[in-house]
Protein backbone atom coordinates (compact mmCIF):
# COMPACT_ATOMS: atom_id res chain seq x y z
CA UNK A 1 0.00 0.00 0.00
CA UNK A 2 3.05 2.23 0.89
CA UNK A 3 4.37 1.80 -2.75
CA UNK A 4 0.97 2.39 -4.39
CA UNK A 5 0.65 5.96 -2.27
CA UNK A 6 4.16 6.77 -3.05
CA UNK A 7 3.60 6.07 -7.11
CA UNK A 8 0.41 7.81 -7.14
CA UNK A 9 1.65 10.75 -5.41
CA UNK A 10 4.59 10.66 -7.94
CA UNK A 11 2.75 10.73 -10.81
CA UNK A 12 0.19 13.57 -9.61
CA UNK A 13 3.50 15.70 -8.74
CA UNK A 14 3.00 17.56 -12.25
CA UNK A 15 -0.62 18.49 -11.43
CA UNK A 16 0.26 19.10 -7.91
CA UNK A 17 2.42 21.28 -9.26
CA UNK A 18 0.34 23.40 -11.72
CA UNK A 19 -2.13 23.39 -8.72
CA UNK A 20 0.01 25.05 -6.98
CA UNK A 21 1.21 28.03 -9.69
CA UNK A 22 -2.24 28.75 -9.92
CA UNK A 23 -2.62 29.17 -6.32
CA UNK A 24 0.07 31.66 -7.14
CA UNK A 25 -1.43 33.49 -9.82
CA UNK A 26 -3.59 35.46 -8.16
CA UNK A 27 -6.84 37.23 -9.73
CA UNK A 28 -7.28 38.81 -6.21
CA UNK A 29 -3.70 40.36 -5.88
CA UNK A 30 -4.30 41.71 -9.57
CA UNK A 31 -7.70 43.05 -8.86
CA UNK A 32 -7.03 44.70 -5.82
CA UNK A 33 -3.82 46.23 -7.04
CA UNK A 34 -4.46 46.77 -10.36
CA UNK A 35 -7.71 46.23 -12.10
CA UNK A 36 -8.89 50.30 -11.28
CA UNK A 37 -7.01 50.97 -14.31
CA UNK A 38 -5.57 47.91 -16.41
CA UNK A 39 -7.47 45.12 -17.50
CA UNK A 40 -5.71 41.34 -18.86
CA UNK A 41 -8.34 40.79 -21.87
CA UNK A 42 -6.85 42.00 -24.60
CA UNK A 43 -7.64 45.05 -26.87
CA UNK A 44 -9.35 46.43 -22.71
CA UNK A 45 -7.58 49.41 -22.36
CA UNK A 46 -8.90 52.04 -19.93
CA UNK A 47 -7.03 54.48 -17.96
CA UNK A 48 -4.19 52.63 -18.29
CA UNK A 49 -3.56 49.43 -21.18
CA UNK A 50 -4.80 46.04 -20.93
CA UNK A 51 -2.07 43.95 -19.86
CA UNK A 52 -2.50 40.40 -21.98
CA UNK A 53 0.57 38.82 -22.81
CA UNK A 54 2.85 41.57 -21.53
CA UNK A 55 5.44 38.98 -20.36
CA UNK A 56 7.88 39.44 -24.01
CA UNK A 57 5.88 42.46 -25.00
CA UNK A 58 7.87 45.99 -25.59
CA UNK A 59 7.31 48.58 -22.88
CA UNK A 60 4.60 50.88 -24.79
CA UNK A 61 3.72 48.80 -27.55
CA UNK A 62 -0.11 48.08 -26.91
CA UNK A 63 -2.08 48.77 -29.54
CA UNK A 64 -4.66 51.19 -29.18
CA UNK A 65 -3.09 52.93 -26.18
CA UNK A 66 -1.22 56.33 -26.14
CA UNK A 67 1.98 55.67 -23.81
CA UNK A 68 3.99 58.34 -22.06
CA UNK A 69 7.22 59.38 -24.24
CA UNK A 70 8.99 57.82 -21.06
CA UNK A 71 7.32 54.05 -21.93
CA UNK A 72 7.86 54.15 -25.15
CA UNK A 73 11.78 55.12 -25.43
CA UNK A 74 12.38 52.53 -22.49
CA UNK A 75 13.47 49.85 -24.64
CA UNK A 76 12.53 47.42 -21.67
CA UNK A 77 11.07 44.51 -22.78
CA UNK A 78 9.07 42.61 -20.18
CA UNK A 79 10.03 39.92 -18.18
CA UNK A 80 9.11 38.65 -14.44
CA UNK A 81 12.26 40.81 -13.38
CA UNK A 82 11.14 43.89 -15.13
CA UNK A 83 7.66 43.88 -13.76
CA UNK A 84 8.89 43.45 -10.55
CA UNK A 85 10.98 46.26 -10.38
CA UNK A 86 8.22 48.53 -11.78
CA UNK A 87 5.53 47.32 -10.07
CA UNK A 88 7.72 47.78 -7.00
CA UNK A 89 8.45 51.74 -7.54
CA UNK A 90 6.87 52.76 -11.34
CA UNK A 91 8.37 55.91 -11.10
CA UNK A 92 11.93 54.69 -9.92
CA UNK A 93 12.08 52.28 -12.60
CA UNK A 94 10.60 54.58 -15.48
CA UNK A 95 11.01 57.95 -14.75
CA UNK A 96 8.08 60.50 -15.92
CA UNK A 97 5.70 57.17 -16.84
CA UNK A 98 1.86 57.89 -16.34
CA UNK A 99 1.62 55.52 -13.37
CA UNK A 100 0.21 58.20 -10.65
CA UNK A 101 -0.97 58.86 -8.48
CA UNK A 102 -0.08 54.88 -8.26
CA UNK A 103 3.15 54.57 -6.59
CA UNK A 104 3.65 50.84 -6.28
CA UNK A 105 3.33 47.67 -4.31
CA UNK A 106 5.95 46.94 -1.53
CA UNK A 107 4.88 43.27 -0.36
CA UNK A 108 6.96 40.81 -2.44
CA UNK A 109 4.41 38.02 -2.27
CA UNK A 110 2.13 40.51 -3.24
CA UNK A 111 4.00 41.15 -6.41
CA UNK A 112 4.85 37.54 -7.13
CA UNK A 113 1.13 36.77 -7.19
CA UNK A 114 0.41 39.62 -9.68
CA UNK A 115 3.16 38.73 -11.91
CA UNK A 116 1.97 34.82 -11.51
CA UNK A 117 -1.28 35.55 -12.88
CA UNK A 118 -0.46 38.29 -15.88
CA UNK A 119 2.16 35.29 -16.80
CA UNK A 120 -1.24 32.61 -16.64
CA UNK A 121 -2.61 34.96 -19.67
CA UNK A 122 0.49 34.15 -22.65
CA UNK A 123 -0.39 35.88 -26.18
Amino acid sequence: MRFFISGLVFALSPVLSDIAFAADASPEAFNNNCRTCHSWKEGDNRLGPNLHGIIGRKAGTAKGFNYSDAMKSSGITWDEASLDKFITDPNAFIPNNNMKPFSGVGDAETRKQIIDFLKSNPN
